[in-house]
């Protein structure tokens, strides 16, 4: 029998988190607790926020639904590393899909996991290896999760930075988000010492650190956090656009191509911006599985030549 209330009402969450409606009196035997007792316990859960349905008859059941708002969930060891490893990975690698809003739950997560709940997790991502697509650096989730708390607590943060050309520099920014391209993690930052707007890889970032010092956030000069990305990517030359025409509905194209345009049922026409060489998104539009036609640039033109050309040679028997 669980006398501690805290303890039992943790303990009852904990069940009713499972997808299934529970008999009034099975959750009093597991609790060791009168039906009355158990009615008053959801009582108290509804009233901090929990949406509890009870449902009638000889002898009643209870389950979660969904509610108006997100309450605090209860995970047990397992639920908790499982959750931890997953977020880590996909932090790390920059995988499609894995956002500032991925790793702003895995720093909250991280900040509560037990010691021997994190040595846990850190044996079990270290074991692993994710299959990720082109040269996207592999970044330490630690980095990550100091950078992505900065950003949520609006606390300005100070870490080492080394440039495409290798020079290296210390910055104090006022960081305003994290941006994943896919392949990348990319800091869209306020420089202090610069006094400007600044974007930062992330895997080129080293021994960040917050300080402690609040600010409050500065107008972004563009809409949003990844458009002024897009637009600092074009100033350095690092991004380009192609024109494609894939022998392929639209809704079979992967979405790193952005939103193709239907030619038909058949067809597609895809106009996207990419910081990919030439050479690489050569390779990357010959796995795609699907007959197409480059249109633009000649670079791209060329790089599907060569590739082509050794592939060709590759099978060829020597006379």
């Amino acid at each position: 029998m669980t006398t501690d209330t805290p303890a039992r009402l943790l303990q009852l969450l904990s069940l009713l988190q499972t997808p299934r409606e529970w008999p009034g009196g099975e959750l009093a035997d597991r609790l060791g607790v009168s039906r009355r007792t158990v009615r008053r316990d959801i009582d108290r859960l509804r009233e901090l926020g929990y949406p509890v349905q009870a449902s009638k008859g000889a002898d009643g059941g209870y389950r979660l639904v969904a509610g108006k708002a997100m309450p605090p969930l209860v995970l047990d060891d397992e639920e908790a590393v499982a959750i931890a490893v997953g977020l880590r990975a996909g932090a790390g690698h920059a995988l499609e899909g894995v956002d500032e809003a991925s790793v702003r739950a895995l720093a909250k997560l991280e900040q509560v996991l037990p010691s021997r709940l994190r040595h846990r997790v850190s044996t079990l991502q270290a074991a692993t290896t994710p299959l990720t697509s082109g040269d996207g650096a592999s970044i330490s989730p630690e980095t990550l999760t100091v950078m992505a708390s900065t950003v949520a607590g609006r606390e300005r943060l100070r870490f080492a930075y080394r440039a495409g050309d290798g020079t290296a520099s210390h910055r104090v920014t006022e960081p305003y988000r994290l941006v994943s391209t896919g392949r990348r993690w990319y800091l869209v930052a306020y420089d202090l010492d610069r006094a400007d707007w600044r974007t930062f890889r992330v895997d080129r970032v080293s021994d960040p650190f917050a300080t402690g010092a609040r600010f409050t956030p500065r107008e972004l000069p563009t809409g949003s956090a990844a458009e002024f990305l897009r637009r600092s990517m074009r100033g350095l030359h690092e991004s380009y656009v192609f024109a494609a025409t894939f022998a392929a509905p639209a809704d079979r194209l992967p979405s790193w191509l952005g939103s193709p345009e239907p030619l038909g049922a058949t067809h597609c026409r895809v106009s996207a911006t990419t910081d990919d060489a030439p050479r690489w998104l050569a390779v990357k539009l010959a796995m795609l599985g699907h007959e197409f036609t480059v249109h633009e640039p000649e670079e791209l033109k060329d790089a599907i030549r060569e590739l082509a050309g050794r592939l060709t040679r590759a099978v060829t028997e020597p006379s």
